[in-house]
């Protein structure tokens, strides 16, 4: 054979590659087409917004056809004033019970904001929350952030005195003498005055008539057992 046949059949041969690479190409694109007719989420979840309709023509510019919630978890979004945010911690144990339900949900803070809103005072913590059907996005519910537990003494209102020093109260020495206490109080209620330090929860306590006594002043006391 000559070299200028031996070329000819090279070049036919090249073509052919050619022809092969490129129906190779596209049947590849084909493929990717198809393929975009699925529509694939990257998790499972629950669906709660859908913006296509079928038949619909969407490309690479439209926007989300769905928004889902990873696994059905939710999350609270809770208002909280500056005082009671700084007793968020992350992790902390949270009972959200919605509006119009009696059915209480077990969550955990996730994150609590860095900072608090100028106008409104307050600071927002989120809170996730596990998939239950009660849940309904945008709608209201009542969240308990637990902090953890302590025992203190509990005492009425009329027990608790305040002067320039702070806070204080009257207790009774073995001799029915009036002694002086300072204390620290805690929450406030309807209840009685929650003492956070100061007592150790054995003393008698004068529970009334305490800005008429003066420290050292002996008194005949009327004993009440503690609740």
């Amino acid at each position: 054979m000559s070299k200028a046949e031996i070329d000819s059949k090279r070049a036919t041969r090249d073509a052919a590659y050619a022809q092969v690479r490129v129906a190779q190409a596209q049947l590849g694109a084909t493929r990717a087409e198809i393929g975009r007719l699925n529509v694939v989420a990257p998790a499972g979840g629950l669906i709660l917004e859908r913006n296509v309709e079928l038949g619909q023509v969407v490309g690479a510019g439209s926007p989300a056809l769905f928004r889902i919630a990873e696994g059905g978890q939710m999350e609270m979004r809770a208002q909280m004033s500056q005082q009671d945010l700084a007793l968020v911690r992350t992790g902390m144990p949270v009972t959200v019970t919605p509006v119009g339900s009696m059915q209480p949900l077990t969550g955990s803070v996730w994150q609590v904001a860095p900072v608090i809103d100028a106008q409104t005072r307050l600071g927002e913590v989120r809170i996730a929350i596990p998939y239950s059907p009660v849940i309904r996005p945008g709608g209201f519910a009542e969240a308990r952030i637990s902090s953890g537990t302590t025992t203190a003494p509990l005492l009425p209102q009329s027990a608790v005195l305040s002067d320039d020093g702070g806070s204080y109260l009257y207790v009774l020495n073995a001799k029915n003498e009036v002694e002086r206490r300072d204390i620290k109080i805690g929450t406030v209620e309807d209840n009685g005055v929650t003492i956070i330090s100061g007592l150790s929860g054995n003393e008698a306590v004068v529970l009334s008539a305490g800005p008429f006594l003066n420290p050292g002043q002996k008194v005949n006391p009327r004993r009440q057992a503690a609740r």
